[in-house]
């Protein structure tokens, strides 16, 4: 066996394998760990697997639990605002995808942000002397054991474990994830899905679905979605490893029995937000635009279904020639700017929350007596649907 040659003799195909294999358990240690588990608190670990998997991101990653969590938390909190990490929408998507890792590394270096955010992360002795500490060790000793095992192969098997995070969860999900893709749910971001089937990096590319509930541990929503990351978990919650604490809720209507607007209504109102807000533009904003296309062709056709899918949308995911082509559309048509206007009272309930709860809800009350006298059969057929929503713990 010569100085270039590895413990172990692969086929091409086998060093491939092995390279996916290797990568997978990172995004798995990312998303498990670091996303789920660490920034928002969706799942408990056993301290085997949490010591796994801080091990296994210090040896691949060097990057630091608490900056880690912090970053991210901020991107919530100050999502597509300038205050914002990594947002494409105010840098561009070639800036974060191609020099996410850039964006984040600046952001580490912000004491104001690791103080302000990174609470709650570990803070033990391995944590202080080994992993912060020396955080550019692990990916050294990496290095070391892939020309062990695989001789010279395991030089480019290193170099693809060292670009797979940077690039897929720094550029892609932070980028990409931000400016393409579809939308289950209109939060208050330009969050996307960019695929429906989250295997390729954990089910990170579910974004839009993890931005609309960013405390759930699974971030698949729809029948077709899966999320390989939920997967893991479920694994390890078999073999006793994992805890599932908060997962999105489950909606349904009930037939309510009386026209006052209650606190269980109100909760799954809140909670389910951003699932609401979809529901209004499927059964408000898509019917009201059909019906006024009746009868209705060339340029004016055009105009109203352009305007059904800006109606529909968060103000955040619409570029400034969108948003004017909006406003266009609401000062020459007074039901849709009806169904705009009730939309944004509706959105401003929310910013409520924090207060008592009466408040919110005498005037999600008013805003369901008022739908139902809008004289929009769409509008108050929705208001009398709203009044029997309900959420169940999944």
């Amino acid at each position: 066996m010569g100085f270039f040659d590895g413990l172990l003799d692969l086929s091409a195909w086998g060093y491939v394998g092995v390279t996916l294999l290797l990568t997978q358990v990172t995004i798995a240690s990312v998303t498990i760990f670091l996303h789920r588990h660490q920034a928002h608190r969706a799942l408990t670990l056993h301290p085997i697997a949490s010591h796994f998997f801080r091990f296994w991101l210090w040896l691949t990653t060097g990057m630091v639990t608490r900056e880690w969590a912090a970053i991210h938390r901020k991107h919530h909190a100050k999502c597509e605002t300038e205050d914002d990490p990594h947002s494409p929408q105010q840098t561009s998507i070639a800036t974060v995808l191609f020099g996410g890792v850039l964006l984040y590394r600046r952001e580490a270096l912000k004491p104001e942000t690791i103080e302000s955010y990174g609470h709650g992360t570990p803070d033990d002795w391995l944590e202080k002397h080994v992993y912060s500490a020396h955080r550019f060790t692990g990916i050294g000793i990496m290095l070391l054991v892939d020309f062990l095992l695989f001789g010279a192969v395991g030089l480019p098997i290193w170099l693809v474990q060292m670009v797979w995070i940077p690039f897929w969860a720094a550029g892609v999900v932070n980028g990409v994830g931000h400016y393409w893709g579809y939308r289950n749910f209109e939060t208050q971001d330009a969050s996307r899905n960019i695929v429906p089937w989250g295997i390729f990096i954990g089910g990170e590319e579910l974004h839009n679905n993890h931005h609309a509930y960013g405390v759930s541990a699974k971030f698949s929503n729809k029948w077709w979605e899966f999320d390989t990351g939920w997967l893991y978990i479920r694994v390890l919650e078999t073999l006793g490893l994992a805890r599932v604490r908060r997962t999105a809720p489950k909606t349904s209507f009930e037939v309510p029995e009386q026209r006052v607007v209650d606190i269980e209504m109100w909760k799954a109102v809140f909670a389910n937000r951003f699932h609401v807000l979809k529901l209004y533009g499927s059964r408000v904003v898509r019917p009201v635009v059909r019906s006024q296309s009746r009868g209705v062709s060339g340029e004016a056709l055009r105009r109203l279904l352009s305007a059904r899918k800006l109606l529909a949308s968060e103000a955040a995911a619409l570029d400034v020639k969108a948003m004017a082509r909006l406003r266009e559309a609401l000062e020459s048509n007074h039901t849709l700017h009806t169904i705009y206007e009730f939309k944004q009272r509706l959105k401003a309930l929310w910013n409520q929350h924090q207060r008592e709860p009466s408040d919110p809800l005498a005037k999600l009350q008013v805003w369901c007596i008022d739908a139902e006298a809008s004289g929009i059969a769409a509008l108050q057929e929705f208001a009398r649907q709203l009044r029997g929503y309900r959420s169940q713990l999944a």
